[in-house]
This record gives structure tokens, C-alpha cells and sequence, in this order.
């Protein structure tokens, strides 16, 4: 028998599920890569803040930096840089001229942000150039005695420290109202539990109990955006420029601090960043008295408050010449 010559050589199939698994597994391995590499970048990393050493906003930061160590699996990797007072404008100054060779990260207190709303000349800063990567936030009321006067009514008194005070915001939104009301200065809880003062913004992780144990009522709330209203205390209608202007103040004494880096920073840096913020969210729910943790498109929808557009600016700083005679130097 003549045996048939050898026919052209087949490779054997390959399983069909394998080459895409190899492709996930490959993609998956850069991804993960792709993580490290991000949080190796991190270590190291300095957060500016405003001082002294044992002011409220150094030691939010400090916090902040160990959470966020811990978030990225390096203890100890953060530093903390204390630059000017407790204001927060020499620090936010020089983060603005920062060419990306110094911190990477600013501890920026939302009474910061006042300055330049107020027009204060000291403040060269562009908080629209910042992403808020978490921010500490707390609740607020706008309270008085008894319920909300009607026109004609014997003018409110509302204290606030000086005129360019983020306090000032509660005879702002009076003003909006439609309350008669004139500004004294003094301590807003203090000037009201002396009875030198009848309305004013209650602050706090439980603002209408904090309210109650002062003998106030109610009346409009400033709640965190996206968070449903408390069925006690309608929210604040923030239609108008000069609304919206009133509420960035108020969000001024609700933000305690946010850590912000720039909007240009690496995508894959932020992303590291974020999701090492939500270790610290975890870790701050512990401390309620601190403030209510925002991370993520929360903590951007509170700090968008922080910046109305340039009609509400301008309505802000024509009130306080016009109401307090009050414009910067």
C-alpha cells in the first residue's frame, strides 16, 4: 500500500475564551500598575495650610494628610507646611503662585474664600483655579426670636465681629427678605444669649438643636447641596445674584476647610487622591463635631457655593459699602 503524502500542517484551535482573558488579565495588571505608580507619586506629598501650629486649620490639615497616608498604605508619607495666620490668605497667595515645584495640596478654610468675596485687597488668589478633593461641612440656620418679623416691625439688631465679617450675612439675607434690621458689633451667639442681638446664623453639625438651646426659632436653612431639606425649616430661595452672593457668605462659615489641589493636576493623581479621601470621610464620620465629610461630587457642589459668578460679587461688595460703609482699603 502507497501511503498518502503528508497534508499541510493545522495548529491546534486555540480555546476560544482564552485570548480575552488574557486581555482582561493584562489590562487589569496595567491598571493596577497604573494605580501604583499614581500613589508612589503621592508619597511625599506637602499641604500648605495656614498657621500658627495649633490653630484649628494646622490641625485639620494634619488630620487630613495622616488619613490620607493611610488612604494611599504609606503612614507617614504627608507633610504639612505652615505658612501665615490663621485668615488663610498668605497661604492661599503663595499656593496661587505655586508653578507645581512646592505642595501639591492647600488647606483652604472657607472664610478664606470671604476675603475675596468681600473684595479684600490682601487676597490675589483664584479659588476657580482649585478642585476641592474633601472638604469638612457644617449645617446652618438663619434663627431669631419668635417667628420672622413683618414689614413695619421694630428693626432686628445682628451682630457680627466687623462689617466685613462672613457673619454679615445675616443681616444680608434680611435685607432680602424684606426685614427691618440694622448691624451692631459684637459675637453673634454671644450678643444674642445677652439679648444685644435678635437674629442671626446658627452653625453646626445639628444647627436647629444648636438653635433651640439658644432660644431661636428657625427660619430658613443652608442645607449641603444635593441633601434633602429638613421638613422643619424651609431653604433659603438663592435666585438672585445678591442671594446667591448671601449664601456663598454663609458657605463661608459652613466650609470649616477644604484640601484643594489645582484643576490641572494629573488625572491619574487626582484619582489616587480621591479615593484615598474617602479614608478619611470613613475616619471623620467618628468625629461629628467636626463637621459633616464631603468627598467627591459633594464636596464640589459645596465649594462651587464658596464662588458666585461676577453679578453676585459685584452685588456683595456695593451691599457692604452701601449697607455698612464698608469697602476695602
Amino acid at each position: 500500500m502507497t501511503a498518502s503524502p503528508p497534508g499541510p500542517h493545522r495548529p491546534a484551535a486555540a480555546h476560544p475564551g482564552r485570548r480575552p482573558l488574557a486581555l482582561g488579565m493584562l489590562g487589569s495588571l496595567g491598571l493596577a500598575l497604573a494605580g501604583a505608580a499614581a500613589a508612589q507619586g503621592l508619597e511625599g506629598a506637602t499641604i500648605l495650610a495656614p498657621g500658627p501650629e495649633d490653630g484649628g486649620s494646622a490641625r485639620w490639615a494634619a488630620r487630613a494628610g495622616a488619613a490620607l497616608a493611610r488612604g494611599i498604605q504609606r503612614p507617614g508619607a504627608m507633610r504639612l507646611s505652615l505658612l501665615g495666620g490663621p485668615d488663610g490668605v498668605t497661604a492661599a497667595n503663595r499656593f496661587a503662585t505655586l508653578d507645581g515645584s512646592g505642595p501639591s495640596l492647600l488647606a483652604l478654610p472657607g472664610h478664606t474664600c470671604h476675603a475675596r468675596l468681600a473684595g479684600a485687597t490682601r487676597a490675589r488668589f483664584e479659588p476657580r483655579a482649585w478642585m476641592p478633593l474633601l472638604l469638612s461641612w457644617h449645617g446652618a440656620v438663619l434663627a431669631g426670636r419668635g417667628p420672622v418679623p413683618g414689614r413695619g416691625a421694630t428693626p432686628l439688631r445682628v451682630a457680627m465681629p466687623s462689617p466685613d465679617a462672613p457673619e454679615a450675612a445675616a443681616l444680608a439675607a434680611l435685607d432680602l427678605l424684606g426685614v427691618a434690621a440694622q448691624g451692631v458689633i459684637g459675637q453673634p451667639e454671644a450678643a444674642f444669649a445677652s439679648g444685644e442681638a435678635d437674629a442671626l446664623i446658627v452653625l453646626g453639625p445639628e444647627p436647629l438643636l444648636r438653635a433651640q438651646a439658644l432660644g431661636a426659632a428657625p427660619w430658613y436653612g443652608f442645607p449641603v447641596p444635593g441633601e434633602a431639606e429638613p421638613a422643619e425649616v424651609p431653604s433659603f430661595p438663592a435666585t438672585s445674584p445678591g442671594a446667591q452672593a448671601m449664601v456663598a457668605a454663609v458657605a463661608a462659615m459652613q466650609v470649616r476647610a477644604a484640601l484643594v489641589t489645582p484643576v490641572l493636576t494629573a488625572a491619574d493623581s487626582v484619582a489616587a487622591w480621591r479615593l484615598a479621601a474617602t479614608r478619611w470621610q470613613d475616619e471623620e464620620r467618628a468625629l461629628p463635631t467636626e463637621g459633616l465629610p464631603l468627598v467627591g461630587a459633594a464636596a464640589a457642589a459645596a465649594f462651587a457655593l464658596l464662588l458666585p459668578g461676577p453679578d453676585a460679587v459685584l452685588d456683595y461688595r456695593h451691599w457692604l459699602d452701601r449697607r455698612l460703609g464698608w469697602r476695602p482699603a
